[in-house]
């Protein structure tokens, strides 16, 4: 796939469906993009309600179960996709990010032989993932991605990462961490995230901090500090992984030599 005119087109040189949305902002030079699930009944209902005015929300593209495409907004332009969210001092990541809803029901209830949407919709056990979400503790059940949707998203990624230059790839869960599971532990987060942001490095993230930071043994307050904390404001980290909002780092010297390991909090160090 490639990019022309901030549309998508297939190899052979065709758009792909094109369906507006009213729901849109003003320009935007993304830097991330963001990953959805839709929790509605079907692709063709999600493109429905986004292009709806009332629905006060959109988003660039919506990927089928079979893998199939829908372009809602531009590109360059901010589509309503992420609400009230921040990452690492960004706040309002609508203004930086491009997002991707994948046509999946998310979180069902009931348990094994009855497995249930919200919307009424029962499930075989073929299609749920029985995971626990990575921030709680209780397994429940998930809707399984399809095959041909996950190739279509990471082809989509490849596509936007050489054209727009982004710098990585998160989950709505990670700039919206207290009101938002999507897209939840049956999409393969890492793996989607190595593939693409891996494409574009050829060393180590290198980060600054952006105030007096703890730095800590674990992801999360939970843990001890380190002697180190806290790290003082434009210390210089490097990260090669990450929880969540939490970034596994090397506390660097003046000479770029690691002093130390441990996790802090990504709201307060942004690239270097």
């Amino acid at each position: 796939m490639h990019i022309k005119n901030h549309r998508l087109h297939t190899d052979d040189g065709n758009p792909v469906p094109w369906r507006p949305s009213p729901n849109t902002g003003g320009a935007l030079a993304p830097s991330y993009l963001i990953m959805h699930y839709t929790a509605g009944s079907s692709a063709e209902s999600s493109v429905a309600h986004l292009t709806k005015k009332s629905a006060k929300a959109s988003a660039h593209l919506v990927i089928a179960r079979d893998g199939s495409i829908t372009q809602l907004v531009p590109f360059n332009r901010v589509a309503w996709h992420a609400g009230k969210s921040r990452w690492q001092g960004r706040k309002g990541m609508n203004g930086h990010s491009i997002g991707i809803e994948l046509d999946n029901a998310g979180q069902l209830t009931g348990g094994p032989g009855h497995w249930k949407a919200w919307f009424g919709r029962t499930y075989d056990d073929a299609d749920v993932v029985v995971a626990a979400h990575r921030f709680e503790t209780e397994e429940k059940g998930w809707h399984r991605y399809t095959e041909a949707q996950l190739a279509a998203a990471l082809e989509v990624g490849e596509a936007l990462f050489d054209k727009y230059g982004l710098v990585d790839v998160l989950g709505h869960d990670d700039i919206a961490p207290q009101r938002k599971t999507d897209p939840g532990p049956a999409f393969p987060m890492d793996a989607f995230r190595s593939r693409l942001v891996g494409r574009q490095q050829d060393e180590d993230d290198v980060y600054l901090t952006t105030s007096r930071l703890n730095v800590r043994e674990g992801p999360g307050v939970g843990f001890d500090k380190l002697p180190e904390s806290p790290l003082a404001k434009g210390t210089r980290l490097r990260s090669d992984s990450r929880d969540g909002i939490w970034f596994s780092v090397e506390v660097l010297d003046e000479a770029d030599e690691a002093v130390a390991t441990g996790w802090v909090h990504g709201d307060y160090i942004v690239r270097a």
